[in-house]
């Protein structure tokens, strides 16, 4: 563990302060993982229900990982939506409440999920290749069916659940100062025509999956849990449609952040504006967006950059030893050598530790990050901060 900062005030050597570690997880538990390519056009609804009766290797290691890292409060991107009885509560019986590997179980009496835009079927050809298809490209958020890649939040402490604010039916239109993807000509310029037309962004949210700010009560404190996981900057074409709506859902977390920035910004249940200046917060999700690169220049700047926001920069000896030749390696959270994962604080929450579970090749659970099967092609990011 890499010590990040501590406040003396707080506790000694022989008092240590009481902390509570927080984490993000991308578990790659979608149906992609389960079946090959050939069957995934065809489904209609999520294959997870069936793939959890399985006692299934993947999913396992899943669970190791949790046991053996022990996050008070985790979220797990790519845990498709379904409902609890067939999905997260039997993820916690099955895997997390049983020894994976000689590990100690570990239990969260508190969940949280929400309806996502994968997968939720458009009327429109969004990819403009003459088909309106209504799955895949062609839903509000690629997937082949509702639920895809969806969230969950476990949480040891108490989800304020009914004070939780859900944005996934915020239209992307009603952002001000919005990126505009455009139809390209045949020398690559911009046109003058709107890659999506005012009929489809009449319904088009911002999100493709959603936006959540939980609350969780940690003893005295409030603290606000904001969970995302914006499309991939890529499998796009030249006019950088998903490149621009990654920038965007991250810019929507930023604003929120930002009195004055915030007023636009409206939940599913019809309430304006964002979080309020001294809230505690911790922005945490897959964000698709690694400094200095991206579909769009500086869209996880946003956050880092944010003057409410900590970026301790949790890092490990797996990711670094994974790419020796590669600067900041071992800040990478993912298998493709980038830091995509994030667990951002804001900077009224004094953050002791932070790491990256990335086990160098001869520590325990180095053989989880062999290969995705065994577990993920993302890392999990935790940080510890300080009750």
């Amino acid at each position: 563990m890499i010590p990040i900062s501590f406040d003396a005030h707080a506790g000694s050597e022989s008092t240590p302060p009481e902390t509570i570690r927080v984490a993000t997880f991308n578990v790659s538990m979608d149906a992609s993982n389960y079946l090959d390519g050939s069957q995934l056009p065809i489904l209609d609804r999520s294959p997870l229900p069936e793939v959890l009766q399985q006692n299934h290797p993947q999913i396992r290691g899943i669970a190791e990982i949790l046991q053996r890292v022990r996050p008070d409060i985790v979220l797990l991107n790519e845990f498709d939506y379904v409902d609890a009885d067939v999905g997260v509560d039997v993820f916690q019986q099955k895997y997390l409440g049983v020894s994976q590997n000689g590990q100690k179980t570990i239990e969260y009496p508190y969940a949280y999920t929400a309806p996502v835009n994968t997968g939720v079927p458009s009327p429109f050809d969004l990819n403009r290749d003459g088909k309106a298809e209504g799955k895949g490209i062609d839903a509000w958020g690629f997937g082949w069916y509702p639920g895809q890649y969806g969230m969950v939040i476990l949480s040891k402490y108490p989800l304020l659940t009914n004070d939780a604010r859900t944005f996934q039916h915020f239209l992307w239109k009603d952002m001000p100062n919005r990126h505009i993807p455009y139809v390209m000509n045949e020398q690559g310029k911009a046109t003058d025509q709107p890659w999506y037309s005012d009929k489809i962004m009449a319904q088009f949210p911002l999100s493709s999956k959603s936006h959540w700010d939980v609350p969780v009560k940690v003893g005295d404190r409030v603290i606000h849990l904001l969970a995302a996981h914006p499309v991939p900057p890529v499998f796009d074409g030249p006019e950088n449609s998903n490149g621009m709506r990654n920038f965007d859902e991250i810019r929507l977390f930023a604003d929120y952040l930002t009195p004055g920035s915030d007023n636009y910004i409206y939940d599913d249940k019809g309430n304006r504006g964002g979080l309020e200046k001294d809230a505690p917060f911790i922005v945490m999700g897959d964000m698709n967006a690694s400094a200095g690169s991206g579909g769009i220049d500086g869209a996880i700047e946003q956050l880092l950059e944010h003057p409410r926001v900590n970026d301790v920069k949790p890092q490990s000896k797996g990711g670094q030893q994974h790419s020796p030749d590669k600067s900041g390696s071992q800040f990478h959270t993912a298998a493709w050598r980038k830091r995509i994962d994030y667990v951002l604080p804001s900077d009224n929450l004094v953050v002791k530790d932070a790491g990256v579970f990335w086990p160098a090749e001869d520590a325990p659970g180095a053989s989880l990050m062999n290969k995705r099967s065994a577990s993920s092609d993302h890392r999990l990011v935790w940080i510890d901060i300080i009750k």
